[in-house]
């Protein structure tokens, strides 16, 4: 495989999966993670850490900044995921993969039993993707839902903004996100909750009529205006807040 900058190509993809999957706070050559990761790659955990950093100086989003001395390499690859977030995601999962450097935090699928080598590929792809996206995400807010805080890996969800059934591109581009618990992960999927632009939440009076003091939706009902917590990075795409907010208003009426 060809070297960029003396790093493959999978060695760059390894690192920016680092670094959508950690906090800033911990790329640094101490941390277990980074230690097994670069013995699996081939790489010091000083420099695979100082490489996931330099991702950190691209990313305008984020406040704490690593050492200034990132590649054309590193900008290369930073700018082939924003242009392509999905595939880019899928091919860092599978290089992660063939240096077992995985895990299994992905969201549950529906399980069906694959009918063959085929579809059990595109089930192993989704799961990558997914798996990319919910890390991306859940270390943006650092792990707690962005309406009501609750936090823990086990009561949050990777919410798509835009869904994944109506657009491949952006199934795991993180600004595409919102970590929410269950329950406003299903009444923002269902139209029952969406954002307005000042990123406070709105409520349909749909929800309003179905509720007859259940607590559950008193709890959504409370929520209404309240403002979305802000992520340390990849904040909502202020366009894709708008497709929601235009299907929520249209159900509305």
């Amino acid at each position: 495989m060809p070297r960029l900058d003396g790093w493959t190509r999978d060695q760059l993809l390894i690192a920016l999966r680092l670094y959508m999957r950690l906090p800033f706070g911990r790329l640094h050559k101490s941390n277990p993670e980074i230690i097994a990761v670069a013995a699996h790659i081939g790489r010091t955990p000083s420099a695979l850490a100082m490489k996931a950093c330099n991702f950190a100086n691209l990313d305008p989003n984020l406040e704490q900044k690593g050492l200034s001395g990132g590649s054309r390499a590193d900008a290369a690859i930073w700018d082939e995921f924003h242009a392509n977030p999905t595939g880019l995601a899928l091919e860092a999962e599978e290089a992660a993969a063939r240096f077992q450097a995985t895990d299994e935090d992905a969201e549950p699928i529906p399980f069906v039993m694959p009918s063959g080598p085929t579809e059990r590929e595109s089930i192993v792809r989704v799961r990558r993707v997914q798996s990319f996206f919910r890390a991306a995400v859940l270390t943006s807010y650092d792990g707690r839902c962005a309406i009501s805080g609750v936090a823990g890996p086990e009561m949050v969800i990777a919410s798509h903004i835009v869904p994944w059934s109506e657009s491949e591109k952006r199934r795991a581009d993180p600004t595409n996100g919102l970590c929410l618990n269950a329950l406003f992960d299903r009444a923002f999927d269902r139209l029952l909750i969406s954002v307005d632009e000042a990123g406070k939440v709105l409520v349909s009076p749909r929800l309003r009529e179905r509720v007859h003091g259940a607590p559950l939706g008193c709890d959504l009902i409370a929520a209404e205006g309240r403002r979305l917590i802000r992520p340390s990075r990849f904040s909502p795409d202020p366009s894709a807040l708008a497709e929601h907010r235009a299907r929520f208003l249209a159900a509305v009426r």
